[in-house]
């Protein structure tokens, strides 16, 4: 095309990069001017690498005329943009695709002409039709991104569903949908009068947008605000999927019917015609039913051949990209995009480990971290705030994304209060399904690039996504608080119950070797007919590969038999194994939670709190060698350890085993149990289950009474009262017990109860002590500044030191945190 010609179509643009001119056409296919085009012209071959700086610049291309140099450094200048938006903005909560956005609007048409020197640098760096460009090298990483949000989807959640779910999704999905719809089509020709036939024949597709919801969206909502695993955040995972599902497949059968009709639809279709687009709906469903039943063989195959534990082949991996990429393409037969045919695919792909695991680590990095926020930036490099928008545009298209947000609220609102949730919860639920997010953002760029939006509308459906998906965000981290029913106003602890009443226990297991410790500690603990035993074990597995955590009990559903979970069927076996030597005095439950690390204690905490347990045990994140050096440590599972000492409904233990191939070490019959004792409500937590011991004639308890001549500023006389009656029945006023010793201990200072445990610590098989947290006594106090790991206290952490010879397993007891008033 000369110039001459292109100037037919519009203004003549000089650039000074790669691009020669830039022709704006609005006349060409859209005589309204909704949608602008750029005809771009471009040397070929165009020069790839520059030159560098030593070329002689009269002959060779300059650097920003070369389209490598340029393109990286356009990568350098998104990546800069975007991490100095999200260093501020991250502070106040706002999520990281606002950044990525913002950094579009800066280097796009949006941002203001702060100077001359920032156009020029800008149109030199982005010249017209370069997010085009940018768009088609990135939209692969756009379509993996979505490929592995569909690996990490557990499709079955559907069939798990509840009514309440069901309820809910078709509700808030399709209400606010018929209401929109009756509105844009009974007042066509009003909106058409106001508007203008091509806005307002697009109402319906902001209707729809509007009403639905991504289940990409609210996973990373969930995900980023850490309540994925709650009961509210697995509520909305299992709405968003029926809501996602139902809106992809209406829109798939809507996409092949109408795709297959004339352009002109004015002048009518006939019969030819409505067979033709019927026969593309059959296709899509064919491609829809077909497309599992003929992949999901191989890729269980491909799971099959793997061997345990071990990742699956890259071979395998590479077929799958493969597969992936041609099922896209066969999915242009029913008129359906690309990507929509990989996602399927992703939705066939077993998630999690080995195969869903390997795929996302070897796409996630380069399609999710690298590829993906270049094309999210590009787009929105599309979008001009700055043009000029009639004002009666503006309130049309806010007045219906307002009322249909607020419609979809009350209507989720109301449905939650007919279930009888709590009214912040149901808010909370609201918010969350009304959230927008990047793929929103994304869809509507699409729209805009199928001449479906206006550039106007475009502009703002985009600050609807900005605003909506920011405030959404900041509401539910306002009103939700996954902790506040985890506050424990009603007694939970050992030391609250009845006589000859059982003892519920949670205890976690995060590695093979926790299993048989756990048990021990059920040993300890001597059941009997009359103080029976009820024990929860979680099995805790981190999330990989999967968007939805998942809890099984094993009791209530089948096993899991697959190679992925044999450590489960391990932990099962064993702790049958202790119901089956314990019979009629322990009763053994077993689950597997899979949930992100951060999340776990939810899982722990939530789990006490159904079951109405009195303690919960978890393992010491440190393991030892036989010299009694440390082996290896996991800060994942001292964080866990943490927050649920913050925020257990009940009382705590941390387990840490110093022993081997078992905690007993004494080669006779008896074994040697140690309970060191100062004071304190932990303290009296902590002798209450030692004394469960001495129901075994196994077991030989020790209590040692520290005491210091000084008297201790911090104790009330109401505290050494309740400490001296719980010590009576050790100390053999209520009649004396044979396996039973207690002894009374002088120690003045630190040095002294540091050389005391010394001499103790490797006399016995299993030291309890309490953690004793804030409390401060003279015995105590000079260690407490040396505290290596204060979640274990000052006795507990002397005793896991290093430095102090033991094999004994010790157990740290903390009891339940009540509220203050």
């Amino acid at each position: 095309m000369d110039a001459k010609a292109a100037t037919n179509f519009g203004n003549m643009i000089l650039n000074r990069t790669i691009f020669k001119y830039a022709y704006i056409n609005t006349t060409a296919s859209d005589p309204g001017g909704k949608v602008l085009e750029l005809n771009v012209c471009i040397d070929m071959p165009p020069k790839v690498v520059s030159d560098g700086f030593w070329a002689n610049h009269d002959q060779a291309a300059m650097p920003m005329q070369s389209t490598l140099p340029l393109l990286e450094l356009q990568i350098l200048t998104i990546f800069v943009i975007t991490q100095c938006f999200h260093l501020v903005l991250k502070r106040i909560g706002v999520p990281y695709f606002v950044s990525q956005i913002l950094a579009g609007l800066v280097l796009g048409p949006s941002s203001l002409k702060i100077s001359n020197r920032w156009n020029g640098f800008k149109n030199i760096l982005f010249p017209y039709g370069i997010e085009d460009v940018i768009s088609v090298i990135s939209l692969i990483g756009y379509a993996f991104f979505l490929f592995l949000c569909c690996v990490k989807m557990d499709f079955t959640i559907i069939t798990r569903t509840g009514r309440k779910a069901w309820a809910i999704a078709f509700c808030s999905f399709m209400i606010p949908t018929f209401v929109g719809l009756v509105v844009c089509y009974r007042f066509s020709e009003y909106w058409g009068h106001k508007m203008g036939d091509f806005e307002a024949k697009n109402l319906p597709v902001i209707v729809i947008g509007q009403s639905g919801c991504y289940f990409v969206v609210i996973a990373s909502l969930l995900s980023d605000l850490e309540i994925l695993n709650s009961e509210l955040g697995r509520l909305a995972l299992s709405i968003a999927m029926v809501m996602d599902s139902f809106n992809s497949i209406v829109t798939g059968i809507g996409t092949a019917f109408v795709s297959s009709l004339p352009a002109d639809l004015s002048k009518g279709a006939d019969g030819a015609a409505h067979v033709k687009a019927f026969l593309a709906v059959f296709y899509y469903i064919c491609f829809m039913v077909v497309t599992p039943l003929v992949v999901r063989p191989i890729l269980q195959w491909f799971v099959s051949r793997t061997p345990e534990g071990r990742p699956v082949k890259k071979e395998y991996t590479y077929i799958v990209f493969v597969m992936a990429l041609a099922v896209g393409m066969l999915a242009l037969v029913p008129k359906q995009s690309i990507i929509g045919g990989m996602c399927l695919l992703g939705l066939i792909v077993p998630e999690g480990p080995p195969l869903g695991t390997e795929m996302i680590k070897q796409l996630e990095l380069f399609c999710s971290w690298f590829l993906f926020p270049i094309f999210v930036t590009s787009c929105a490099m599309k979008v001009d705030l700055n043009m000029h928008v009639k004002s009666e545009y503006v309130y049309v298209w806010l007045g219906f994304i307002v009322a249909i947000h607020l419609f979809k609220m009350l209507v989720t609102t109301g449905i939650c209060w007919y279930c009888n949730m709590p009214m912040i919860d149901g808010l909370c639920l609201a918010l969350m399904l009304s959230c927008k997010g990047v793929v929103d953002f994304c869809t509507n760029v699409f729209l805009h690039d199928a001449k479906l939006f206006s550039k106007e509308s475009l502009s703002v459906m985009s600050l609807n996504v900005l605003v909506i998906g920011t405030l959404a965000r900041i509401g539910v981290k306002f009103l939700y608080d996954p902790s506040r029913k985890y506050a424990g106003y009603q007694k939970r602890n050992i030391l609250s119950l009845k006589p000859n009443s059982e003892l519920k226990i949670v205890s976690c297991i995060l590695k093979p070797s926790h299993i048989i410790p756990i048990k021990n500690v059920f040993d300890i603990c001597s059941p009997t007919s009359n103080n029976p035993l009820v024990v929860h074990i979680i099995h805790l597995m981190e999330l990989v590969g999967r968007s939805s955590p998942v809890f099984i009990s094993h009791r209530l559903q089948e096993r899991i038999g697959s190679g992925r979970y044999a450590f489960s069927e391990d932990v099962i076996v064993t702790f049958d194994l202790f119901e089956h030597d314990n019979l009629g005095t322990a009763k053994v439950n077993t689950y597997t939670a899979i949930s992100p690390m951060g999340l776990m204690h939810d899982d722990i905490c939530y789990l006490a709190l159904d079951k109405l347990a009195s303690i919960i045990i978890v393992p010491f994140h440190l393991r030892w060698l036989e010299d009694g050096s440390v082996e290896s440590g996991d800060a994942n599972i001292r964080s866990l350890n943490t927050k649920v000492l913050e925020r257990a409904p009940c009382s705590v233990a941390i387990l840490v085993n110093r022993g081997y191939s078992s905690p007993f070490n004494h080669n006779d019959n008896t074994k040697q149990i140690a309970m060191i004792f100062l004071g304190g409500p932990d303290d009296r937590e902590a002798l209450c289950l030692a004394k469960r011991t001495i129901k075994e004639d196994t077991y030989h308890l020790v209590v040692y009474h520290l005491v210091s001549s000084n008297k201790n500023e911090e104790a009330t006389n109401w505290e050494v009262m309740l400490d001296d009656e719980l010590l009576k029945s050790v100390k053999g006023v209520y009649g004396s017990v044979d396996n039973v010793t207690y002894e009374k201990v002088e120690v003045e200072n630190s040095s002294d109860t540091t050389a005391f445990i010394s001499d103790i610590a490797n006399q016995h098989d299993f030291i309890i002590v309490g953690r004793r947290n804030g409390i401060k006594s003279p015995q105590t106090q000079a260690l407490a500044s040396w505290t290596e790991y204060p979640e274990l206290g000052v006795l507990g952490d002397l005793l896991a030191s290093p430095d102090t010879i033991t094999k004994a397993s010790i157990l740290v007891v903390q009891q339940q945190l009540m509220p203050k008033p």
